[in-house]
């Protein structure tokens, strides 16, 4: 009894989720075509939404070129991630260098008019 509670539960799921009309459309649709198609699997996947097989292999084609794409900007991204980083750097030590310089010229100021005194 409760193997057929359990079918009767699948099938109320299958019914409310839509699954048992969609099903049912695409056989229809199959029973109603005059000329059979070669592969009735591939008949009701496509009647379903899902891509045929030359189309799926089109499409893992291209999410491959679009991996590898995806890889190499990436890769530039880090690169140029890096090159801002030392260009950064260059400029923080170019900056203290300044004031060092700046600070150097002012002492040897004081240090003249110390002389000059």
């Amino acid at each position: 009894m409760e193997k057929e509670a359990k079918k009767e539960g699948f099938r109320k799921y299958l019914e409310a989720s839509g699954v048992l009309d969609a099903l049912t459309k695409v056989l229809v649709a199959l029973y109603e075509q005059n000329d059979k198609p070669s592969s009735a699997l591939e008949f009701v996947q496509q009647k379903l939404g899902s891509p045929s097989l030359s189309e799926y292999e089109k499409l893992q084609a291209e999410l491959s070129d679009l991996q590898i794409k995806y890889n190499e900007l990436i890769k530039e991204n880090q690169e140029r991630c890096r090159e801002l980083e030392e260009m950064k750097h260059t400029q923080v030590e170019a900056s203290a260098n300044k004031e060092l310089d700046v600070g150097n010229t002012h002492d040897e100021e004081l240090n003249t008019d110390v002389v000059k005194c």
